[in-house]
């Protein structure tokens, strides 16, 4: 429900406070009764504890601040000027910046000559990072940002130069470390490498990154430094691990908490049902997009400062223009105040909108997790989050965003009509009380490892004792296979790379490099997307929406990576449909439990998108179904998957004839609810069910990573079937659905569009495989390494 004019101008969240603005929002919507609100969770204020500046600091520092530090901030620098690897591993707005700050812009006050590498995975984090270490003011540092962004002309100079560089992985990859020659005095003077969000390099993207750390470490060396590693990090299920394992290095981890903290109020909001237009078919549910718009147009018109998180750029845009048309139609010009903030935009349109926030032109944003990452946004009094993010370490940053000047908070998650923020908004206790996850990566994974070998190789020759560095053994059989097809070439000296140019690594598995979208009548750059997504983004006659206007791509060019596009407001929405198949290569582990069996091993699978269904806006009715001529994508990666006997499927109940939807609606479940126990989410993992597959010869459940080679993922599955089986089984029965819905087996990815799913035997089926489990399916559970 849109608000009124009537609220217009009220003061803010300092003026209603939590708990009356949520009653407010609240009020809105239902009665007592029926409430959208499933849970709240406040969370005490906290009081800090300071420390007295350390020793070393030198005075122009402690003058520069102007405040003593919090006591883990000074606990993890002094760490790092002792020469100690540390990571920091606090909440959200605990002044992490701080303690890396502290020893890496001590040493470059004491020693001109040093300088300071700092590493983020986001631009935006690292321009607010420039920001914060120019306003000391401290003379020499010359602090600067090397990334995409930064002119050409600017690039020699920072050279030559800045001794304090922020840059990303993904430019230290591509520029610097190809490059070493030329950065061979910054180098040879390297005193720290800051990582600041430490955490978001899971996965394959994290297994590179922590390979670009290692070769980095390497020509360091060659240049007669040996940097210290300070990492900062959200709460996180094991920092000294995870970051032992990203850097290669032996970490010290300072996790306690000394930071000031403002109360938190946390709701859980589920959106209501509506009845269906036919009164036969029953009620759907409200779409999470439509509720948090209302919310973000109540929570502005109030006057709070919000943030909206959304799951996607799509709909980021999406919420951003619902928001402005019911503000407009409440307050005449209130709209101008919202705007959507995701990657892909130019980055003139990016600062504009983060000066515009930070200054308080803008009231809300509705944004991608790009800005879920320290970016200091003072002020803001909210955040709803759209969807639950896929870890609790992404909620809590998300939840974060709101009181970073200390004071007190409110955060919503909207629950999507999906079986893990259904599972959620009614098992608080998932949330709540538990401590967040742990970042699995895999560097061993071959195709990360061989890669970045060659990389290393053509930066300079690989030697015999690098190769401790890179993995050891794993590393050791990489080379030899490389060297066997050519791609590096053994001599006395060690092992070159063979060929001219570099080797082409995507970090973050994108698939290549990202796809221009280009309005054709002008020729303009819209913005771009990545690889990966671009078959279900920017097909022919798919619907991009770009800051609040919408176009429709008239090509898709594949070779050159360009999407042209017009402008055009149809009254339907695009959905991309594809097909899979997959096949078993080899198996890891396996248990064998009866008429049930775990696997755990390696898959090929191929995917195409096939076609596209056009569906009304506003009710989901579909006008039609499209073809398109796409390639398929082949990817080798790691599967977990069950079997079930087809003796055991009919004394469970399930005849034949409801094996496939039975099997479906589980893979679904499965797929929605692994978030639950891996760094991941539905997105990163794929699926496939079949009454008979070629490989098995049984009725089974494939959940696959997809990602090439593997992220880990399907790893964490294996170790935690049970349990996580469970929480799907539960999710499914506790759903109070007749046939199934979105909130329980259906997935706004399935390829088939969610056909054939038999809830009730799904559950059926589920029984049947927790009956047969044992609890663990190993002494411990297993970890990527």
């Amino acid at each position: 429900m849109p608000a009124t004019r009537a609220d217009s101008g009220q003061g803010g969240l300092a003026a209603l406070g939590p708990a009356e603005l949520l009653h407010r929002l609240r009020a809105r919507r239902a009665s007592v009764e029926d409430s959208p609100i499933t849970h709240v969770e406040r969370v005490a204020a906290r009081a800090g504890r300071t420390v007295p500046w350390p020793e070393w600091v030198p005075r122009p520092l402690r003058e520069a601040y102007a405040f003593e530090p919090w006591e883990h901030q000074a606990a993890a620098a002094s760490l790092a000027h002792a020469g100690q690897h540390v990571v920091l591993a606090t909440g959200t707005a605990s002044g992490k910046s701080l303690a890396y700050q502290m020893p890496a812009l001590s040493r470059l006050l004491e020693d001109p000559r040093a300088t300071v590498l700092y590493l983020s995975p986001t631009k935006a984090l690292a321009a607010d990072q420039l920001r914060a270490v120019a306003r000391l003011g401290l003379d020499g540092v010359r602090p600067a940002t090397y990334d995409g962004d930064t002119p050409r002309e600017e690039r020699e100079w920072i050279r030559q130069h800045s001794r304090f560089v922020l840059t990303n992985p993904d430019m230290l990859h591509h520029a610097m470390l190809p490059g070493h020659a030329r950065w061979a005095p910054f180098l040879r003077r390297l005193a720290y490498v800051v990582i600041d969000e430490c955490h978001t390099y899971r996965g394959v993207f994290g297994s590179h990154v922590s390979h670009v750390l290692r070769r980095l470490r390497r020509l360091a060396a060659q240049y007669g430094s040996s940097p210290t590693f300070v990492l900062a990090s959200a709460t996180s299920g094991d920092p000294q691990d995870a970051a032992s394992r990203l850097t290669g290095l032996p970490v010290i981890a300072v996790t306690e908490d000394a930071s000031p903290r403002g109360a938190v109020t946390f709701a859980l909001w589920e959106p209501p049902l509506l009845p269906h237009e036919d009164p036969d078919l029953p009620p759907t549910r409200r779409s999470a997009l439509s509720e948090t718009a209302d919310l973000l147009t109540d929570a502005v018109v109030a006057g709070t400062r919000t943030l909206a998180f959304v799951r996607s750029r799509r709909a980021a845009e999406v919420v951003a223009t619902m928001t402005r048309r019911s503000l407009d139609e409440a307050v005449p010009g209130l709209g101008r105040r919202v705007a959507a903030y995701r990657a892909g935009y130019l980055r003139e349109d990016r600062r504009a909108i983060e000066r515009a926030l930070m200054s308080g032109d803008l009231l809300a944003l509705a944004s991608t997790n790009a800005l879920e990452l320290g970016v200091d946004l003072v002020g803001l009094d909210a955040v709803l989050i759209c969807g639950y993010p896929g870890t609790r370490a992404s909620l809590w940053q998300q939840a974060g965003r709101a009181g970073r000047a200390g004071g007190e908070a409110l955060a919503v998650l909207v629950a999507r009509d999906d079986p893990l923020d259904t599972y959620l908004v009614h098992h608080p206790e998932a949330l709540f009380g538990r401590p967040v996850e742990a970042t699995v990566l895999d560097p061993a994974n071959p195709y990360v490892l061989g890669p970045q070998l060659c990389c290393a190789a053509a930066e300079a020759p690989l030697r015999p004792a690098d190769l401790e560095m890179f993995g050891g053994r794993a590393a050791r059989d990489a080379v030899e296979g490389l060297t066997r097809t050519g791609g590096l070439r053994k001599r006395p000296t060690g092992w070159y790379w063979t060929h001219k140019g570099r080797p082409e690594v995507d970090l973050r598995g994108t698939g290549g490099a990202p796809v221009a979208v280009v309005e054709s009548a002008t020729g303009r750059l819209l913005g771009t997307v990545d690889q990966g997504s671009s078959h279900v983004m920017l097909h022919q006659g798919a619907v991009y929406l770009h800051q609040g206007a919408s176009y429709v791509v008239d090509d898709l060019d594949l070779d050159d990576a360009v999407a042209l596009v017009h402008a055009a407001e149809p009254d339907w929405s695009t959905h991309a449909r594809d097909v899979t198949d997959l096949s078993v290569v080899s198996v890891r582990e396996y248990v064998d439990a009866g008429p049930v069996g775990l696997f755990l091993g390696e898959v090929d699978v191929t995917n195409q998108v096939v076609s596209y269904q056009r569906r009304r806006i506003g009710t989901g009715e579909v006008i039609d179904t499209r073809p398109l001529d796409l390639p398929p994508r082949e990817l080798r990666t790691v599967a977990v998957w069950f079997t079930v006997s087809p003796r055991a499927l009919l004394a469970a109940g399930v005849e034949p004839p409801d094996v496939p939807g039975a099997l479906h609606a589980a893979e679904h479940a499965a797929i929605g609810l692994l978030p639950l126990m891996a760094t991941c989410d539905r997105w990163d993992i794929g699926g496939l069910s079949t009454a008979n597959h070629a490989d098995t010869q049984a009725p089974t459940v494939f959940v696959y990573d997809g990602h090439p080679g593997g992220a880990g993922f399907a790893e964490r599955a294996y170790g935690t079937a049970a349990e996580w089986l469970r929480a799907t089984r539960e999710a499914i029965a506790s759903c109070g659905c007749d046939a199934g819905c979105p909130s329980c087996v259906q997935s706004p990815k399935c390829g088939n569009g969610n056909n054939p799913l038999d809830k009730a035997k799904a559950v059926s089926v589920l029984d049947g495989v927790l009956a047969a489990l044992p609890e663990r399916t190993s002494a411990d559970e297993p970890t990527a390494a």
